[in-house]
């Protein structure tokens, strides 16, 4: 394995360490555009990668106390029906076109993630500002409908989804944040060990290279652990999320001719 992709491997667990998530929004484009992979090993490695570390994300929240089990083996179940289906429902999607709906997830991703960011950063500012409303639960049909979502869209583009995975717990689980997070890394590591699951036989999986991977990957993950202490938390959601739509929109370019579109409108070299 190059020297860049170990760099890349490291920097995918220093995401998740800090924020909990963006783990697997890196991964893809990483094995994709800078190693090499095709669009549906990257994929399914990507899923593996971000099960594994973030497992031991979550194995450090729940020392601290900020893992609900009982809640993420709930919503984390039938999370895990949807990313099943949506890992074998890929085998009649193109590559291009999951890429495609990947790059959307990441310009999404990135507006909550800004717009938490912008909260955060006026939350810490206001000394006098009202505390927010306590979470709340909702009723079990509407979860369950989160999960199965967010299950889909993980077995499908191999995104963990902790993105959408943290504001569900907090407003429809009923959660506060700190819980929300560490509770989403338990979630994401389930979700995405079944949506490799639903790949295997389907891709031809490099099993020593994603294994350095990965272990690279969990040693960046606890030091973005430990370094998460001494780092704003609203200034890198900020500029994490510039970077996302900067990759999203590098991704539809790089697929632009799957959209059925004229090709002259953008071209590659």
């Amino acid at each position: 394995m190059p020297l860049l992709g170990l760099s890349l491997a490291a920097l995918i667990g220093l995401s998740l360490g800090l924020l909990g998530g963006g783990g697997s929004i890196l991964t893809v484009p990483i094995l994709v555009y800078v190693l090499g992979f095709g669009a549906k090993e990257s994929i399914a490695m990507g899923l593996a990668v971000v099960g594994v570390t973030s497992l031991f994300g979550a194995m450090g929240h729940w020392r601290k106390g900020n893992l609900q089990l009982r809640a993420a083996l709930t919503f984390g179940a039938v999370a895990m029906a949807g990313t099943y289906a949506g890992a074998r429902l890929s085998v009649w999607v193109s590559g291009a076109a999951q890429l495609l709906l990947f790059a959307a997830v990441m310009l999404v991703a990135a507006f909550f993630m800004y717009r938490n960011g912008r909260k955060e950063a006026a939350l810490a500012a206001c000394k006098a500002c009202p505390p927010p409303p306590e979470p709340h639960q909702s009723p079990f049909p509407v979860m369950a409908a989160a999960a199965l979502g967010v299950g889909g869209l993980t077995g499908l583009v191999g995104v963990g989804g902790g993105f959408l995975i943290v504001p569900a717990l907090v407003l429809l689980v009923g959660l506060p944040m700190k819980q929300a997070v560490g509770t989403s890394l338990l979630v994401i590591a389930l979700n995405s060990f079944v949506g490799f699951a639903g790949y295997l036989g389907h891709v031809v999986v490099p099993w020593g290279y994603l294994a350095l991977f990965t272990a690279i990957a969990v040693v960046g993950i606890l030091a973005g652990t430990w370094v998460s202490r001494f780092v704003s938390q609203a200034a890198l959601k900020r500029a994490f999320s510039a970077f996302l739509v900067l990759m999203g929109l590098f991704i539809l370019f790089k697929n632009w001719n799957a959209l059925g579109l004229p090709g002259s409108i953008l071209s590659w070299g």
